[in-house]
């Protein structure tokens, strides 16, 4: 492994690039992994990083000490096994390795003939939220959202059609995601008793009211479950915390 700093903040940025992938190609010449480390704050060097061919890994926290002070570091790297860049596959990877990426959540809608909404009561949360879960990297949100309530309640829901996009923005240490409502249909309150509850995650599971839904969930959760039962009659289709945007 070969690291190794350079001044990137002088002349112009694409010469500069070109000199880095030079330094680059002569150390995969010998090693089997080149790697940066960047302080977050110079977009200078990030910039450079990324048009030298080096791909973003993530980020080193507190790796970097200036003054007594942790500071993080942006890690770069290029692997000797890496496509070249003028391969459509290696243009791609290395794209993809700096765009943004969002987390998604996939939850189902499921009713009962009375209206109810079924509603977990999950161990490591006092709110009651709909039955899901977060979606993996390369799986389809609605083969997601079916495979985690058959992992957590043992039972097969196939999802059908979208009901609301519900954005989340940040809060109390979680990133931003996006929640995909699917609509889950209509079923007997017998379906209860088919259920196994995966217990380490969830409590307890029933159908509720919206008024029980509203007492015993978050109130983003609350406008959630409001907003994707709207949906069902032609309602908001995308929401922010559950709340519709504005018309204009």
């Amino acid at each position: 492994m070969l690291h190794w700093r350079t001044d990137w903040s002088r002349g112009d940025l694409r010469e500069t690039a070109s000199r880095v992938a030079a330094l680059v190609a002569r150390g995969l010449e010998e090693h089997g992994r080149v790697e940066a480390w960047i302080d977050p704050d110079d977009e200078v060097a990030l910039r450079v990083a990324t048009w030298a061919g080096l791909r973003r890994e993530g980020v080193m926290r507190g790796g970097n000490v200036i003054e007594g002070t942790h500071r993080d570091l942006v890690v770069h790297a290029r692997l000797a096994t890496d496509l070249p860049l003028s391969a459509p596959g290696g243009f791609r990877a290395l794209l993809n390795s700096f765009l943004p990426r969002k987390r998604a959540i996939g939850q189902m809608l499921v009713r009962d003939r009375a209206g109810r909404v079924l509603m977990c009561e999950l161990t490591y949360k006092p709110d009651w939220d709909l039955p899901g879960g977060v979606i993996e990297v390369g799986e389809s949100p609605a083969m997601g959202v079916t495979r985690e309530i058959e992992e957590e309640l043992a039972v097969h829901i196939p999802a059908h059609r979208l009901l609301l996009t519900d954005w989340l923005p940040a809060w109390s240490g979680w990133d931003d995601a996006l929640c995909l409502v699917f609509d889950g249909g209509v079923h007997d309150a017998s379906l209860l008793d088919r259920m196994v509850r995966e217990e380490r995650e969830i409590r307890a599971v029933r159908f509720c009211t919206l008024e029980e839904i509203r007492a015993h969930s978050a109130d983003f959760t609350a406008r959630r479950v409001e907003a994707a039962l709207a949906s069902l009659e032609g309602g908001p289709l995308f929401t922010e915390s559950g709340r519709p945007l504005p018309d204009s």
